[in-house]
């Protein structure tokens, strides 16, 4: 069976798209919004930084909430903070009702991106899981490709109030992610029965223990019982994954962030963003199929080696002035921003036992957007001192300070099985 198929999968990418849509849809627009408002390029810019802040204290809790309330409640819960936000934009642009709103926007973001890839990971049996998290990340790639560019100019063309109810978007995701909710609720009810029966067969007491572990809640992000200690050393574990996104992300960030200010002319920008968008969505689709057959560590040097190249180019292209040098930059750049986006999270899945999901999703997503934040930060810093292709090369020389954790494979080989 197709993992489009698969039990779940199509709840889970019904979610995905509803949420990333209003994220994509606003991530350009509300600091426009907030322009509109009156505030100036320090306030604008704050926007969308409080909401990456959210997004990555939300990431950190989620797996506890995931224990606690379970699958569907809380995705369910994430997609409503994402939603109403939108529509209540509305009622003022001022600054600092946007940056109330954009934080819980980034607290129910945070919630949608650590549930939905901690779910691919339970759906489907790790070797598929590469092209499951390809599917997954189509998913999330798709809206963006279509709205980061296209909501700038709805706003301005049509109307605000048109952006902000496709900001809404994520509502219509509450009812697919109940669904999931429950699927993902059955099979660890099964598993925990099935781990039951095995051990009782064996150890009568065994089987009561398991069985009383599996009524406490959901697996993902469980601390088990070796307790923070543990935590620690799987955290550790999932560093190198983490690193090695956060020197694409960074990269990425900054191209998503300047390109309006380094690109002469609306339609350049538009084909650039679409370019770069549209090949980290194919690359990060199929990436997955083929770590799948070949394995993902052997990919990860060489798509490192990608994003170096690719914004030495863009550094080249913005000093020359060349549009078409910058266009092609821009979607080399995509197939390594999306093809390490998909390995990393297969890398990170395969470090960890099926209990600490939940832990890899989180450390995974903390790495990107904490990467996609400090690209914007790092490079509007420094080009005020060194100019955008100076500052370009040092996101370049950050992504080749990564290349020797994408060389150097861990000691134990072969990944963990479920």
């Amino acid at each position: 069976m197709s993992v489009w198929r698969a039990r779940g999968m199509p709840a889970l990418l019904t979610t995905t798209v509803a949420g990333f849509s209003g994220f994509a849809v606003l991530l350009p627009v509300a600091p426009l919004w907030a322009v509109r408002g009156g505030a100036d390029e320090a306030g604008s810019g704050l926007v969308n930084g409080v909401l990456l802040l959210f997004t990555v204290l939300t990431q950190l809790f989620v797996p506890g909430l995931l224990r606690r309330f379970g699958w569907g409640p809380v995705l369910a819960t994430g997609l409503v903070l994402m939603g109403l936000p939108a529509l209540a934009h509305l009622a003022s642009d001022a600054l600092a009702p946007t940056l109330v709103l954009s934080a819980v926007r980034g607290v129910g973001f945070g919630v949608l991106t650590v549930t939905g890839s901690a779910a691919v990971a339970e759906l489907v049996d790790p070797a598929r899981r590469g092209a499951a998290v390809g599917a997954y990340g189509l998913a999330i790639a798709g809206p963006q490709v279509v709205l980061l560019p296209l909501g700038p100019w709805v706003a301005e063309h049509v109307s605000y109030a048109v952006v902000f109810a496709l900001g809404a978007l994520p509502l219509l995701g509450t009812v697919p992610a109940l669904a999931l909710g429950r699927v993902l609720a059955t099979r660890a009810d099964t598993d925990a029965e099935g781990v039951a029966h095995a051990r009782s067969a064996t150890d009568p007491a065994a089987g009561s223990s398991a069985g009383e572990a599996a009524a406490a809640g959901p697996t993902t992000g469980g601390l088990g019982r070796s307790g923070r200690s543990s935590t620690r050393a799987t955290t550790i574990v999932l560093l190198r994954p983490m690193t090695l996104l956060l020197g694409v992300t960074i990269a990425g960030g900054a191209v998503l962030t300047f390109t309006p200010q380094m690109l002469p002319g609306e339609l350049a920008v538009a084909l650039a963003l679409a370019l770069m968008g549209a090949t980290a969505a194919v690359s990060r689709w199929r990436m997955g199929a083929i770590a799948d057959r070949l394995g993902a560590e052997r990919f990860l040097w060489p798509l490192v080696l990608v994003t170096v190249a690719s914004m030495v180019l863009l550094a080249l292209a913005v000093d020359r002035g060349s549009t078409p040098l910058f266009l092609v930059s821009a979607a080399l750049l995509g197939i390594a921003y999306g093809g390490l986006q998909n390995l990393t999270l297969v890398v990170a899945f395969a470090a960890v036992d099926r209990t600490r999901y939940g832990l890899a999703s989180a450390v995974w997503n903390v790495g990107f957007d904490l990467g996609t934040g400090l690209g914007s930060v790092l490079v509007g810093a420094l080009a005020v001192r060194l100019d955008f292709p100076g500052a370009l090369l040092v996101t370049a020389a950050l992504a080749l300070v990564t290349l020797p954790l994408a060389v150097r494979r861990p000691r134990s080989g072969a990944p963990r099985r479920s």
